[in-house]
């Protein structure tokens, strides 16, 4: 368990000099802050104390804002409850920052929910790499790209899983504790996934303001489900 917490560490640590060092960070600054298809993209965030149980994308409710002149107004964006104790946001991606987008956004874009999630899911491989996988530690592997911050969304991309899974039909395991951490093992693999179960609290836990997920997930079939259930908020 000892090794498994330094290969966490260090994992971490790698992705953040990677951050630093990625030439991809140069190609989503010349998409500008223009909202089109072209710099269209998703992300995965913490829905606090949720734990849904399968994978359809269900609008999140409106929101309640206060301007500076005291007026309330109600705000709707483009985000949808996922999985587990995560949702999904569209956003426009820029130089410096991430727009979230609204309905009417995707509305004048011409893009239904599940054909925005394809653009975006495409935008992204196409600006910050398709998703690689490489050995983390023991039977457990890692999800990369060339943007940390962008990693988790791999968690998104169905297609890729869907191939990964013809390696392994009898199902993976998933763990997505941070933006920038994505990590699976096969579920046959029980010495592998009872560490991850015991681990993935602290992986959580201590990933602060860019934590997304406390569960573990299974996908088998072409479809997600809860595999060990969110820590209690």
């Amino acid at each position: 368990m000892l090794k498994f917490f330094s290969c966490f560490r260090a994992f971490f640590g790698m992705m953040a000099c990677a951050y630093l060092c990625s030439t991809s960070l140069v190609q989503a600054a010349n998409l500008g802050n223009e909202m089109s298809r072209d710099n269209l993209m998703v992300v995965l965030r913490e829905s606090i104390g949720r734990n849904k149980l399968d994978d359809t994308l269900v609008p999140t409710a409106k929101q309640r804002a206060r301007l500076a002149n005291g007026q309330e107004i109600e705000i709707e964006m483009a985000h949808f409850e996922f999985i587990g104790d995560m949702h999904i946001r569209f956003v426009f991606d820029g130089p410096q920052s991430m727009r979230n987008a609204t309905p009417q956004d995707l509305s004048s874009l011409g893009l239904s929910t599940s054909e925005a999630l394809q653009v975006a899911i495409k935008n992204i491989k196409r600006v910050y790499g398709s998703p690689e996988v490489s050995v983390w530690s023991g039977g457990l592997m890692q999800v990369n790209g060339q943007s940390p911050d962008l990693g988790s969304s791999y968690f998104l991309d169905h297609d890729f899983w869907m191939t990964l899974s013809k390696k392994y039909p009898e199902g993976i395991v998933v763990a997505v504790p941070k933006r920038g951490g994505l990590l699976f093992a096969r579920v046959s693999d029980e010495g592998t996934i009872s560490q991850l179960q015991k681990a993935i609290p602290l992986l959580y836990s201590s990933s602060g303001s860019s934590r997304i997920s406390s569960a573990l997930y299974l996908f088998k079939d072409g479809k997600w489900g809860v595999f060990q259930t969110p820590e209690k908020q």
